[in-house]
């Protein structure tokens, strides 16, 4: 999934409650499938985070050299401007976007 290309708030928002407990009827649960999905989306974030950052990474033996990559810190702040993971996940729960399933009903 293109988490680039999500209209999730930069900021906090405020949600209305019945929103976001109406798919459940509640919201212990709801909230509860937000977290997971935000933990998945932070571990797709993280991972391509790192795999970017490995492509301008320089290996060398000193430790006295520091070399700053301006194409890392470029590749940084472009995920620092992405919206939060927990946004993303509310944003994709009030538009349906979310699969979830409770064994107890299967």
């Amino acid at each position: 999934m293109d988490y680039k290309d999500t209209n999730a708030a930069l900021s906090t928002v405020t949600y209305d409650k019945n929103q976001i407990e109406a798919p459940t009827e509640n919201i212990y649960e709801a909230i509860s499938i937000i977290a997971k999905r935000a933990e998945q989306i932070n571990g797709d974030l993280k991972k391509e985070l790192v795999d970017k950052l490995d492509e301008f990474a320089t290996y060398n033996d000193s430790l006295e050299e520091v070399f700053e990559n301006k194409e890392q810190i470029e590749v940084s702040k472009f995920y620092e401007r992405l919206p939060k993971p927990t946004a993303i996940a509310v944003e994709e729960w009030l538009n349906d976007k979310v699969y979830y399933r409770t064994p107890e009903t299967e």
